[in-house]
């Protein structure tokens, strides 16, 4: 009779127990340092945002003013910032990073820390401020606003020593305090060398290293604007490409060892464009590139403009290898994007939405060659429901594995979209697709690293089912997502 009562009362506490919702699932991967901060995921989510270079360049047809170039040059004659936005909008960029200053140090805001600004220049008789409209019109048109600041200077005669440091930190307190919220700084290795430098016109040389005291900059800005990201070769929240061509290495980490990194420094580039598997910091890469030859407007690279198909090939070499897309769109001397340029973008854009159109694996059938715990919380189908929060991953013992998704039909297939869940660190080291053809698996694709994004362009094909196979791995894989198209 005991007996009984104590295995009634086992069964009844067991479903109270489960049917409660209290029943204790597996336990997730523990993550693999280091791991994306909030703000370095909102920033891999934007994918691709705008440059915006703008200033005396534009009117004087050079690439890098000297720093004496008279205010007046600066006189756009249809100057339009809401068309900047609504073309960049349109062209599925998600902010705008403005050339506040570049090297020449003329600003386009009315800086009270020098006369070399639009308020000595003819636009708008003086009253003029370009850095506020074009945040205002972001805010109006959805994008995110961020804000380049050069450290280099030509135009300053205290270039190179302490009081110019001043000055630039006076600089981007004015800009913060007046402008928020500023997703990106951005900051270049461009530091020194011949210049203006208020009429001594003479070269000048500083320490990359030691001469900004990047730490308290940086320190005091992140008092100011928390969820700023900063760019520059070494980070420290995002890194340079290593080059302006439009393109990451097939193998791309979002970690690196910055300890000796700085920016301007030589012979880093081939580091930045793969990252470091073992690398101390997450640090992802920022691919910068201009849809123009030059950075700048100029008239004579009217028929060099990037076609299409050419900034599609730079979407896949970049976002399409994990790393964030900022492309350089440079208006004219009357202050609108060019109708070539517009006329490049929209095609683009076209071109995305028709590949990326439908995804064919969503809600289609996924199957895993195991699944961590045999928890339903990380079976395969996690990878196709849609749900970025959800993943596949298999035991902590297996670091290899494979997906198999059913398209239920047979499909011509061109784009195959991987994900990892990045919050729990970048891991995948080598992987295939294949497609099942006569009754046997054949490799259609191969790559190293995954990470935040992985679009793979395949020839075009027939298949029904697709097969991931992981084969390396840092630790057990975690898939988000996976897309055909």
């Amino acid at each position: 009779m005991n007996l009984t009562f104590r295995l009634l009362s086992l069964i009844l506490l067991c479903n109270l127990f489960i049917f409660s919702g209290c029943k204790k699932s597996v336990p997730p991967p523990v993550p693999v340092l280091p791991v994306p901060t909030d703000r370095q995921l909102a920033w891999h989510e934007m994918e691709q945002y705008a440059f915006v270079h703008f200033t005396t360049n534009t009117f004087t047809d050079k690439e890098w003013g000297y720093g004496d170039e008279k205010e007046s040059v600066f006189n756009p004659t249809a100057m339009d910032v809401t068309q900047w936005t609504k073309t960049i909008k349109a062209a599925g960029l998600k902010g705008l990073v403005l050339t506040c200053k570049h090297h020449d140090g003329f600003c386009l805001w009315p800086s009270k820390y020098t006369e070399h600004s639009v308020k000595n220049s003819p636009y708008k008789n003086g009253k003029g401020d370009v850095v506020d409209e074009v945040e205002k019109a972001c805010r109006v048109d959805g994008l995110k606003f961020g804000v380049y600041l050069s450290p280099w200077d030509r135009n300053r005669a205290d270039y190179g020593s302490p009081s110019y440091v001043e000055y630039y930190r006076n600089q981007l307190k004015e800009l913060f305090d007046a402008h928020k919220p500023v997703f990106e700084m951005w900051f270049d290795g461009a530091n020194g060398g011949d210049g203006f430098y208020g009429g001594a016109n003479e070269k000048r040389k500083i320490d990359g290293k030691t001469y900004y005291d990047w730490p308290t900059t940086l320190k005091m800005v992140r008092e100011m604007e928390p969820n700023v990201i900063f760019f520059s070769d070494a980070g420290p929240d995002i890194r340079w490409c290593g080059n302006e061509r439009g393109s990451v290495q097939e193998t791309n980490w979002n970690t690196i060892t910055p300890d000796t990194l700085y920016a301007g420094k030589s012979g880093i580039e081939n580091l930045l464009n793969t990252g470091s598997e073992n690398g101390t910091s997450w640090i992802p890469a920022e691919v910068d590139v201009s849809i123009r030859p030059g950075w700048f407007y100029h008239a004579k690279e009217d028929s060099l403009v990037k076609t299409p198909e050419q900034l599609f090939d730079i979407y896949l070499s970049s976002v399409g290898r994990g790393a964030n897309l900022i492309l350089n769109i440079p208006p004219d001397r009357r202050g609108l994007i060019n109708e070539i340029d517009v006329a490049a973008l929209q095609g683009w854009k076209k071109l995305i939405d028709g590949y990326f159109k439908t995804n064919l694996a969503l809600n289609k059938l996924a199957t895993a060659s195991s699944f961590r715990g045999n928890s339903v919380d990380y079976n395969a189908s996690m990878v196709t429901d849609g749900d970025k929060e959800t993943y596949w991953a298999t035991n902590d013992d297996e670091k290899t594995g494979s997906l198999v998704i059913d398209l239920g039909a047979p499909k011509l297939i061109s784009f195959v979209i991987l994900q990892e869940y990045i919050k729990l660190g970048q891991r995948v080291k080598n992987f295939s697709v294949e497609i099942a053809r006569d009754g046997k698996w054949v490799s259609v694709a191969k790559g190293t690293t995954i990470g935040y994004k992985r679009i793979l362009r395949i020839f075009p094909t027939e298949a029904q089912n697709i097969r991931i196979v992981i084969s390396d791995s840092k630790a057990c894989p975690v898939i988000s997502n996976v897309e055909v198209y």
